[in-house]
């Protein structure tokens, strides 16, 4: 489980295109730090398990189906990334629970420049828009955000100066893709309520 608050802004730094999936080489000094063969690490807001380790590089695989449903099929060598260990339990929840499991991508749509913040508008699927509420939680690009608005078919957020220099939102410009994780109590809820219709 991942809380959203990214430790660094790592870097691939090789891709290896396999048949029906494809190899990461990543440089991160931080969430390498102790790494092992089989941990996860977030990237993007993708759990990802780590398959080597070397110096404050690690490589990990990732299949096609995540390659179709996240944004990571877009990345190239040189490309920045978000990076985030496991919590720890017993450690704070600083942001929300992630699960590392991308339910969509969404487009930046709209940035809106301020003194000492920036709105950004992000495009939202269908079939997420009822999972997504104004003042609730949302990943995006494993980044735990407090949703700003939510209409049918977008979303917005306010990104601190933080946020804008120590993650990839400081970086994307409308048109590009971004990963999206809903809070997933939305959907246990949304799950169990709907089992209970069913026996009534």
């Amino acid at each position: 489980m991942f809380t959203g608050i990214v430790e660094e802004l790592g870097e691939i730094t090789a891709v290896e295109t396999l048949d029906d999936a494809c190899r990461f080489r990543l440089r991160g000094p931080v969430v390498t730090e102790g790494a092992r063969h089989g941990d996860s690490i977030a990237v993007n807001g993708v759990c990802l398990t780590v398959v080597d380790q070397e110096g404050d590089e690690f490589t990990a695989d990732v299949m096609a189906e995540t390659l179709n449903r996240s944004s990571l099929g877009v990345l190239t060598t040189g490309s920045r990334v978000n990076l985030e260990r496991p919590t720890a339990v017993g450690a704070r929840l600083g942001g929300h629970i992630v699960q590392g499991h991308v339910d969509g991508t969404g487009e930046i749509l709209e940035r809106k420049p301020s003194e000492h913040w920036e709105l950004v508008r992000i495009s939202l699927p269908a079939d997420l828009a009822r999972y997504v509420v104004e003042k609730g939680s949302i990943t995006v690009d494993g980044i735990s955000l407090t949703v700003v608005d939510a209409g049918p078919d977008f979303f917005t957020v306010s990104l601190i100066p933080t946020t804008l220099a120590l993650t990839t939102l400081g970086l994307k410009q409308p048109g590009d893709l971004v990963n999206l994780e809903v809070d997933v109590i939305a959907k246990y809820v949304e799950r169990l309520l709907g089992v209970q219709g069913g026996t009534r």
